[in-house]
């Protein structure tokens, strides 16, 4: 009980220090590290235009498949086996699987536009706010705060791989699919704090492999709007048939 009292303690005092003054406090983050995160977030927007690229690509000679998730895969560990020295090399490795990203991404947002392409912007925005204040919130917190939720996320990822391993073999089902999106967008929106924070220590130990962290993020990023973009799809989906039911 002590445990829990102390918990919630610690979360009240944590609320009282989110002031304004609080907000531009980065005195735990020192120049290099600030610098570091500078370069990190260019190359994850260079990356985000990439896989744009890759899903307009899709869009008018439809590449996006299983070849582009093998493309995909390939160049990430092409890259991650690459030297850091490398750094131009390991750049165009990642622009690469950016794009083939994108066009992998391509179909889902094919059926957005088909459907309603408000529906993609509003996927997008949403993705990048909660990314923007999941980061900021990571980036304020005290240093490794968030750190420990690290194993937690990774028991969630095996859960969802032997769900999705359970639905292959014996069959899924609609609430089965809908508990798997839910889950794996919290599992995700997870990552996004505990990688920054990540990134942010191992930058403190010298690690300022920028290109590394900003796949990270490009990947959190990724599989956030896959599931905020399924889900407003699905949203969409059953207003459109209760529509025709009235009508």
């Amino acid at each position: 009980m002590d445990a829990f009292n102390s918990f919630f303690d610690s979360q009240s005092s944590s609320r009282n220090r989110w002031t304004y003054e609080s907000l531009k406090n980065f005195r735990q983050i020192s120049p290099v590290v600030q610098n570091h995160l500078k370069l990190v977030y260019l190359t994850l927007c260079c990356a985000l235009v990439g896989a744009a690229a890759g899903a307009y690509l899709h869009l008018i000679w439809n590449i996006g498949g299983l070849l582009t998730t093998l493309a995909t895969v390939g160049c990430t560990i092409w890259l991650l086996s690459t030297p850091t020295y490398e750094e131009k090399k390991r750049l165009s490795l990642l622009m690469a699987a950016a794009t083939f990203q994108g066009a992998t991404v391509g179909p889902l947002i094919d059926l957005a536009i088909d459907i309603n392409p408000s529906i993609l912007i509003s996927a997008f925005g949403g993705t990048a706010l909660a990314f923007g204040c999941f980061s900021a919130a990571a980036m304020l917190a005290k240093r490794r705060e968030f750190l420990y939720l690290g194993g937690l996320l990774s028991s969630g990822v095996s859960i969802l791989l032997w769900l999705r391993f359970a639905s292959a073999i014996f069959g899924g089902s609609a609430s089965l699919f809908e508990f798997e999106l839910y889950f794996g967008l919290m599992i995700f929106v997870g990552y996004m704090v505990v990688d920054t924070q990540e990134m942010i220590e191992r930058a403190h130990h010298g690690d300022l492999d920028y290109v590394k962290h900003a796949l990270t993020l490009f990947t959190d990023f990724i599989a956030v709007f896959v599931r905020i973009l399924i889900i407003m799809l699905k949203n969409a989906e059953k207003n459109e048939k209760k529509k025709k039911r009235r009508d």
